[in-house]
């Protein structure tokens, strides 16, 4: 029996490659509901590009069984990541990666990012993470955004 509490640790098998298969981390002792965990964690995939236009993810069943979670919870997060226009969803055939046109610049987005961005450092802080290693996963992260540029 798995204890439920646990951190679960998915690999999302697209193909037979030589590359490391993604992992998709979800917590079910957070008070983040799971559904918006496996969103989360498949839209972090996606931008980081480890899926490709095409590409077929778990069955709805098979993913839920292996995150031991109910089959509608992820269908939740596929629905969601379908009305962001990342999946294409039918029927029988299971959940398709899309190709997904850049979005367009909206300054209210710019706005609300920063926002959540300064809650999030806040939070990590009262939590106890050090304000040092903080300051290095955003470095971290800064590196990564211009190398993509």
């Amino acid at each position: 029996m798995l204890d439920r509490r646990a951190v679960r640790l998915y690999g999302v098998h697209v193909h037979h490659t030589k590359v490391p298969r993604p992992i998709l981390q979800i917590d079910l002792s957070l008070a983040t509901p799971a559904y918006e965990q496996i969103a989360s964690g498949l839209r972090r995939l996606l931008v980081e590009g480890a899926f490709r236009a095409g590409d077929q993810l778990p069955t709805v069943r098979r993913l839920a069984m292996d995150l031991g979670v109910h089959h509608n919870t992820v269908a939740e997060a596929y629905r969601l990541l379908a009305g962001e226009g990342w999946l294409d969803l039918r029927r029988g055939r299971g959940a398709a990666v899309r190709e997904k046109p850049p979005a367009r610049p909206d300054p209210r987005a710019r706005a609300r990012f920063g926002r959540r961005l300064k809650e999030l450092v806040a939070k990590a802080i009262t939590e106890g993470v050090p304000r040092a290693a903080l300051s290095e996963e955003i470095e971290s992260l800064s590196s990564l955004l211009r190398k993509e540029r």
